[in-house]
């Protein structure tokens, strides 16, 4: 699917997918241009549904965008279709924020308030209803994880810094945080599998 081609009609699911995959695979700019035409919109109505200003749901759109683009390759269709992912995505980081911020303890939450259902390109429910658990799948199996490999995980994916910087911080060879970050991946992705 070319860029012009997808700004005539809207992605489905598989398409979808296969853009997710091109940028995972090849870094893609035109498949994630089209992505990003498909979801800001929807994801900055729907992070304005949920309470957040115009400027903070532009910010949050902006972060939700360059998340797809570095953890693309983290995407499982298996799991969530990419609507799944991408909302999941984008609501966590306004979690996030608000917390940053010190506020929020009786924020509503978009399930709660029923946004999901309003914006235009929301999960359904059985979507929403498959993405907890699997979520719940993933944080089992983080439980299990050995303490080391949580560690470098956490800080490279969840914190996003780059693995000189974690090495430096944990007084470990950049080598061994290389290696713990793929043992990690891998690890996880047996105990998905085994948690299935």
């Amino acid at each position: 699917m070319n860029l012009a081609d997808a700004q005539a009609i809207l992605p489905t699911s598989a398409e979808l997918c296969d853009l997710v995959q091109a940028v995972a695979e090849r870094q893609d700019r035109t498949a994630f241009a089209v992505l990003f035409k498909h979801f800001a919109p929807r994801i900055k109505t729907y992070l304005m549904r949920a309470g957040a200003e115009a400027e903070l749901a532009e910010d949050l759109v902006q972060e939700t965008m360059v998340m797809l683009w570095r953890k693309a390759a983290l995407f499982d269709p298996r799991q969530a279709g990419v609507s799944t992912w991408v909302f999941t995505i984008a609501r966590n980081l306004r979690v996030d924020r608000f917390r940053r911020q010190g506020g929020a303890v009786e924020m509503v939450t978009t399930e709660a308030a029923g946004l999901d259902a309003i914006a235009e390109d929301a999960p359904a429910p059985d979507e929403r209803l498959h993405s907890l658990r699997c979520e719940g799948r993933l944080r089992e199996a983080l439980r299990r994880l050995p303490a080391d490999q949580l560690r470098v995980l956490h800080l490279s994916y969840f914190e996003e810094q780059p693995h000189s910087r974690i090495a430096q911080d944990l007084g470990i060879p950049l080598g061994t945080v290389k290696s713990r970050v793929r043992l990690a991946v891998a690890h996880l992705r047996k105990l998905l599998d085994g948690l299935a």
